[in-house]
Order: structure tokens, then sequence, then C-alpha cells
């Protein structure tokens, strides 16, 4: 996730930029006073609250708008993170938003200021006032709400500077020229945190081999259920030997075997540029699991690709596999290969469908020779470090 605090005093252009952050990182956008518009308008239990307060005369409180703002957060799952339009205003709701963002296992990456002199506010104002219409793009009012941003803010501005989190930008810059220094910051955010990447295919794919190679020439930490089940047979481990059963039966291995053993990898894995996953998840409750993990973990939203070869030529590739020493478990008898290819069109395709509404699916010709699948499935993983591990996704998947 990449989550954004944007400030910048009236007139800097925040809503501008805004919208370019939102729509490019496909940012979860959170400004108090419009999530506190929505409650009202929905008639919430919050809402109706918060119309009471108002009604009185008096200002919502600190305690009504972490509510919100965590209901906010958790209606939008599939956001790749969240942009806060002016939102600490106060030393209080930053101390209240740093222990909402631990609640919810992420953390605001920074706070973006785009600084702007106080002359330039007010030119740019008073000049949207000839066409706004608005009452209060007036001088006076202009120079009093600055004052109360000033007087308000700052000590904000200061909380997220001493954690190191604050990153000042030339506000009387071009559009083009603070956004690309946005697009800067946003990119080195995405730097500090670990790609993930799943590599889906039929048994007979090559997925494993491709998956490995990957992460050998990318340092990332390949994680794959088939290699950590091997590792647990061959030290004879109570979980080695119900895995063990399972195999020789052509079963899958139960998520309450899979799941803690890639915990235990996400947890214990360091200095790794990021993590490649092969064999997981099988089926659409291990995919809404490995989420989960990896946005506890700080990961990237997942890069998806699946290698593509006919059914034909994957009977074959097992067929052949089955007379070598690389023989697995489920080659030996045609049963067995076709039980877990039918496995894999029953269970997996259904997790690659719903990757492919939500994050999108990267299909990769597997029928031609190792090098050849390779250099395909390596430009996919070129590309996803360029863009700092960014998906595109539209909103209305």
């Amino acid at each position: 996730m990449l989550n954004i605090a944007l400030f910048g005093p009236p007139g800097a252009g925040k809503g501008t930029q805004s919208e370019y952050l939102i729509d490019r990182y496909n940012l979860g956008y959170i400004s108090t006073g419009e999530i506190l518009r929505n409650e009202l308008k929905e008639e919430s239990d919050l809402g109706k609250q918060a119309r009471e307060i108002i009604e009185a005369g008096g200002l919502v409180s600190d305690e009504i708008i972490v509510q919100i703002l965590e209901k906010t957060i958790a209606a939008h799952p599939h956001a790749n993170g969240f942009l806060f339009d002016g939102f600490p205003r106060t030393t209080i709701q930053a101390y209240i938003l740093e222990g909402l963002m631990t609640k919810l296992n992420t953390q605001l990456d920074c706070l973006i200021n785009l600084d702007v002199p106080e002359e330039e506010s007010v030119r740019r104002l008073l000049e949207r006032g000839k066409t706004s219409g608005r009452s209060d793009d007036n001088e006076e009012v202009i120079r009093n709400r600055l004052k109360e941003y000033d007087e308000k803010t700052r000590p904000v501005l200061d909380f997220y500077e001493e954690r190191g989190l604050r990153i000042d930008v030339d506000g009387t810059q071009s559009i083009e020229a603070v956004r690309e220094d946005i697009e800067a910051i946003a990119r080195d955010q995405f730097k500090k945190r670990p790609v993930s990447l799943v590599v889906f295919g039929y048994p007979g794919s090559g997925r494993g081999s491709q998956a490995h190679a990957l992460a050998e020439e990318y340092g990332l930490e390949f994680i794959a259920t088939g290699k950590m089940f091997d590792e647990e047979i061959a030290a004879g481990t109570e979980v080695g030997k119900q895995v063990q059963t399972l195999y020789e039966n052509g079963d899958l291995v139960p998520d309450e075997i899979v799941i803690p053993l890639i915990e235990k990898k996400l947890a214990n894995t360091q200095d790794v540029r990021g993590f490649i996953f092969k064999g997981f998840p099988r089926t659409l409750v291990q995919s809404y699991i490995l989420d989960g993990l990896l946005k506890k973990h700080g990961c990237t939203t997942p890069k998806i690709l699946e290698i593509d070869v006919p059914i034909l030529e994957l009977v074959e590739r097992l067929e052949s596999r089955s007379r070598t020493d690389a023989c697995m478990p489920y080659d030996n008898s045609a049963a067995k290969i076709v039980r877990r290819l039918r496995d894999h069109e029953h269970k997996t395709l259904p997790v690659i469908e719903k990757y492919g509404e939500i994050h999108g699916v990267t299909k990769i010709d597997g029928t031609g020779n190792f090098k050849e699948v390779f250099e395909a499935c390596s430009a996919e993983v070129r590309a996803l470090f360029e863009v700092g591990g960014v998906e595109r996704v539209s909103p209305d998947a």
C-alpha cells in the first residue's frame, strides 16, 4: 500500500494533484469533509450522531471522525493505499492517524507539502474568484483562511518533520513540474517496499522452473509450497508425514498446514527485493489470505503471471516427466495427472479470474523453450521494478 498525506495552503493545487495520484496509483481518497458528508447523506448511525452535533452548532469530535475513517478504509479493500487530503489537521489527529494505521497493519509513508508563499496563494485565489462565483474568494476571507491554516497546520508539518516523513515540493512550479516531483516521491516510496509476484500455470507448464529462475535473477525470495513441504518431509516432521500421505493420494495440502509455513517464511526473510510465489494461492480462500499477508508485511500489490500451455501438451510433459528423476508423486499415473489438472481447473482458475478482475493478469506463452519463456516473464518483472510495483486498476474493478 501507498499511504500519502497531501498538504498545502488554499490555492496550492492539492485538488489537481490529488486527482492525478488517485488515478495513477488507484488510491482511496480520504477527505474528512467528503467522508463526513457521505455519512450524513447515508444517514448512518455515525452520520446521525454527526448531524446532531452540527445542528447544535458544535464541531464533530475526533472520536466520530476516526470511526468514519476506519469505516471508509475498510470499504476499499482493493485500493493500493490512501491519499489523505488535508488530514490530519491537528497534532492530536496526527496521533490518531498513526494509531489507526498501526491497527490496520500499515503506515503513512510520507506527507507531501506543497509549499506556496502567502502572496502567491492570495494571487491564485483572487484569480479563481473572478470566475468561481464563490463568496469566500475575496482578499479578506482568503487571508483569514491562510492565517488559520498556518496556525493549525504548521504544528502538523513539524510533527511529520520530526518523524522524517515530511517532503516539501515547490508548489509555485507549473502543474506538470509539481506532478513530476510528486511522481518521483511516489516511486521512491514504492522502491522501499518489497515487490510480490505470483506465477500461475497448470502442472507441467514450467511455472516452478521459471519462478525459481526469476527469483535468482532479480533477488527475490522464492516461496514454493512444494519446496517447503519437501523440507518438512525430509526433516521427518509431523507436518511432513501428513503431507507425504496427501501426496501419495494426489490430494491438496490443506490451509491449516500451508498458511503457517508461508507466514513464517514472510516473517523470517530479510534483505530481499521481494517475493515470488509458486503453487500458492491455489484457491479463492488462499488468495484472500495472501492479500492480507502481503499487506501485513508491507509488500506491494502482487503482479500476476500466468504461463499458458495447451492441455494436450501438459499431459505429454507430465507423462514424460514421470520417467525421469524429476518425477513428482502425482506424475506416476494417468489418473493422478488428470486429477491434478482438474483440480487446477476447478479450484485455481477462479483465483486467476479474481486477480484478473482486481489486479490484472499477464498471460505468458509457455509453449516456447525455457529461454524464450523466461525472457517474456523477465520483461514483465523488469517493468514491475521500473514502475515501483504499481499495477493500474480500473476504479470499476
